[in-house]
């Protein structure tokens, strides 16, 4: 294992471990300088114990460094793996072991921390047979979202990425997609041209969270009800301690779900778990479709889909309505996107 490897792993666990404090940072600090340090300094100075003279390396860095170069297994990363595993209920594992992709994820593009091609190797590693890369559209200014020229060429990338992957004699894919922002009248952020040109849209308000119930409710509907919108991404917007979630009529919103084949996504990130356990058995009992969705930026995060599993055991989803059980043509064919 190589210093770049043993310390890409860490991230990789740090990541899983939701950990955004300076661990991560001194982690991924570390990275960059290994990556501008030739491997033949890096040799000498972990021969000599002078690593952390470097700006950037300290003890916990230094130590993962050195054990990586004498071919050691870092006990940095024996332990952080240890202490970031994800637990799943039997009942959960189920429908864990049901699911063949991710509908809901961000690279580089907009706020995620790892590359298209990086958060592809980990969707292949966990198993999974497709990923819909859905970064955020351009309104949502405070994530880097993406315009409809930028998206133009994210697009040029995932069809450069898929050709690479089926080079190398993998059978998986990329999908096209985006988290298109609802914006206050209930339009979408994004042109039908541009919207048409997409495998899966994932639809989501990210603004004006507090806005009065019946225009919330009013809002939502004209973005479930739109063609082009596929899944509702997590409905309440709520940050669980944070941020409580937005008021809207669940009743019509899910009705309105399923009448128009929007699947409601569970979105497995901790501090969202959205939808809240009683809303998702009511969008149970009115036959929504579902996906279960990391929402994952950065590679480790692609590991919490256990968390969503385990909320659908609990409210009784029927996996036979979870979209991303489908083969991925089976799903392009349920999106309208397939060729």
């Amino acid at each position: 294992m190589t210093p770049e490897a043993a310390l890409l792993k860490v991230i990789h666990y740090l990541d899983r471990a939701h950990e955004k404090g300076y661990k991560a940072k001194a982690f991924t600090r570390a990275l960059d300088v290994v990556r501008n340090t030739p491997p033949d300094e890096l040799e000498r100075r972990a021969a000599s114990d002078t690593l952390t003279e470097l700006d950037g390396i300290g003890s916990s860095t230094a130590a993962v460094i050195s054990d990586a170069i004498a071919g050691r297994e870092p006990a940095y990363l024996t332990n952080i793996e240890a202490e970031s595993q994800v637990p799943i209920t039997p009942a959960g594992q189920v429908y864990r072991d049901a699911l063949r992709g991710d509908c809901h994820l961000h690279s580089t593009w907009s706020d995620g921390g790892a590359p298209v091609e990086a958060m592809a190797a980990t969707a292949m590693a966990l198993g999974h047979e497709y990923m819909v890369q859905t970064d955020h559209s351009a309104r949502l200014t405070i994530a880097h979202g993406l315009n409809e020229e930028r998206l133009a060429e994210q697009l040029d990338q995932i069809a450069a990425v898929n050709a690479a992957i089926a080079d190398a004699g993998h059978d998986f894919r990329v999908l096209s997609g985006m988290e298109v922002d609802i914006l206050e009248d209930g339009a979408l952020d994004l042109s039908d041209e541009m919207l048409g040109r997409l495998d899966v849209v994932v639809a989501s308000v990210h603004s004006k969270l507090r806005m009065e119930k019946q225009q919330m409710t009013e809002r939502m509907l004209l973005a479930i009800a739109s063609p082009h919108v596929d899944i509702l991404g997590h409905c309440t917007g709520r940050m669980i301690g944070k941020r409580p979630p937005s008021d809207f009529d669940a009743d019509y919103v899910f009705a309105a779900c399923a009448q128009f084949n929007t699947a409601v996504e569970i979105n497995c990130r901790p501090e969202r778990l959205d939808p809240p356990r009683e809303l998702l058995r009511l969008a149970v009992e009115h036959g929504c479709w579902f996906t279960i969705d990391t929402d994952a930026h950065a590679t480790g995060q692609l590991e919490w889909q256990p968390l969503g599993c385990d909320r659908a055991a609990e409210c009784e989803v029927p996996i036979d309505k979870i979209l991303n059980t489908l083969p991925a043509e089976e799903l392009l064919a349920w999106t309208g996107a397939a060729a």
